[in-house]
């Protein structure tokens, strides 16, 4: 081969490198995945999906953060979804039934406890029974709100669900509870105490409900989604040491 030749394919040979280089780096940067969580989840998995987006350089992830039973209900009309975590287990059931989720990546991944709050400086009720004397108690519906059915299980447990009926404010998510809560237009109201910490200086929690199943967080990897690959790989960054410190700060524990 004459030195003419050689140089040409020289060329040509650097010019395929760097067409490859160009299409692997616009496809990196192009990379997208989606975190659908409970909206109990939205400061912490925004922080963790910051962290996460940093570990892997040209990937953006989109977080959607709703009332569990919304977000299944999403998946189950085909939104794109790559990891989804419930607050929940009854949720999470239900997304495997729908076959939206892999069940083989399923992940129990933190733990909050449901608390009663009420304004801050408002009137504390001793215990739930002495809600009767409030006027207005706000609950996520316990038909798409989790903290709503946790509540609804500590409150019968109590004998207070039917009586307090009537005082019943229905919130479409804990957050909205909260901003209820917040705002003083309800007297007392059921969130997670994640969710009491956030707005510690607008709120006071008055007790830690008990009756309820354990307020225990799955995590899935979502199959309806194109990027189950980060969608296992964000899963297992949750589980970190990293990934539950992060969460630690938001109040969350370990299950």
């Amino acid at each position: 081969m004459s030195k003419k030749h050689f140089a040409q394919g020289v060329r040509v040979l650097s010019g395929l490198v760097l067409a490859l280089i160009l299409v692997l780096a616009r496809n990196a940067a192009a990379a997208e995945m989606t975190i659908s969580g409970a909206a109990s989840l939205t400061d912490a998995f925004t922080e963790l999906k910051t962290t996460f987006e940093k570990k892997h350089p040209g990937l953006t992830a989109n977080v959607n953060f709703a009332a569990s039973n919304p977000l299944l209900k999403q998946m189950q009309e085909g939104a794109p979804v790559d990891v989804f975590a419930s607050a929940d287990q009854a949720t999470m059931d239900k997304a495997v039934a729908s076959k939206v989720v892999d069940p083989a990546t399923r992940k129990n991944f933190a733990l909050n406890a449901l608390v009663l709050i009420v304004p801050a400086g408002g009137k504390k009720p001793a215990n739930l029974a002495e809600l009767g004397k409030f006027s207005r108690i706000a609950v996520g519906n316990p038909e798409s709100v989790p903290a709503g059915r946790y509540a609804r299980e500590a409150l019968t447990a109590a004998r207070q669900w039917e009586p307090l009926q009537p005082k019943l404010i229905m919130g479409e998510s804990v957050r909205q509870v909260l901003d209820y809560v917040a705002r003083g237009e309800v007297d007392a109201g059921f969130v997670y105490a994640t969710d009491a910490l956030k707005q510690a200086g607008k709120v006071d929690v008055v007790l830690t409900a008990s009756g309820h199943q354990p307020v225990l967080y799955p995590i899935a990897v979502a199959l309806t989604g194109k990027n189950s690959k980060m969608g296992q790989a964000f899963l297992d960054y949750t589980l970190s040491p990293e990934g539950q410190a992060i969460l630690a700060r938001y109040g969350f524990s370990k299950p």
